[in-house]
């Protein structure tokens, strides 16, 4: 529970999570959408992981993260707070609408 909590206690993290609520995202859309480094961009994701908030998948040379559904399931409503909070943030909207956009450009398959 304290792994959780310390990987929540990050805003750039919150923004991670708001940006992909509903749907998985490549490491370089999660990149460009939040102005991310990709040693920032994996610092954080990383953390997410170990936590077991996220879960990933390997697609050719490109990780896709999303929610685990572990987490959803086994914090439910630590989860739903989330879900509720995050979302009203303004910059944590414009940010999944930024990251919204990443996602219809295609960035992974524009990079092979």
């Amino acid at each position: 529970m304290v792994d959780i909590f310390k990987a929540l206690s990050d805003e750039t993290r919150l923004r991670i999570l708001a940006a992909i609520w509903d749907d998985e995202m490549c490491v370089c859309e999660i990149e460009k959408g939040l102005k991310l480094t990709q040693s920032n961009a994996s610092r954080h994701l990383t953390t997410l992981k170990n936590a077991g908030i996220l879960s990933y998948s390997k697609k050719a040379q490109w990780a896709y993260y999303r929610i685990s559904d572990t987490f959803r399931t086994e914090h439910s409503v630590l989860w739903a707070y989330l879900q509720q909070k995050l979302k009203n943030i303004p910059a944590y909207l414009a940010d999944g609408e930024e990251c919204k956009k990443c996602r219809e450009q295609n960035l992974c398959n524009n990079n092979d």
